[in-house]
């Protein structure tokens, strides 16, 4: 089994707190972190913008990760919303396990 973690910046906690409570409730993610307080500085239609933003780290298998990228671009704000994942090399076999539950 795979697992993977999603970093998916949003524009303040209650569509931060909407969009884990979705992945949770239907089962797509075992947990999500919601980080506040995050100054985002990127490129966006030709200039640079600076905004306050908070992070939502995803905890996953591989079987939901299409099914992640689906609902946050069904529900997010953005129109191009940041939804990046990363294999999970190593980690706690307890954990691991927990997430593979889903």
């Amino acid at each position: 089994m795979d697992y993977y973690t999603f970093f998916v910046t949003v524009p303040n906690f209650e569509e931060g707190t909407k969009i884990a409570n979705l992945l949770v409730e239907n089962k797509l993610a075992a947990c999500v972190n919601i980080i506040p307080n995050l100054t985002s500085i990127y490129w966006w239609e030709g200039k640079i913008e600076r905004n306050n933003e908070l992070l939502l780290i995803i905890k996953t298998t591989e079987k939901n990760c299409d099914f992640i990228i689906q609902k946050i671009r069904e529900v997010h704000s953005y129109s191009n919303p940041e939804c990046v994942a990363f294999k999970i090399e190593k980690g706690s076999k307890n954990y691991l396990d927990w997430i593979n539950e889903l």
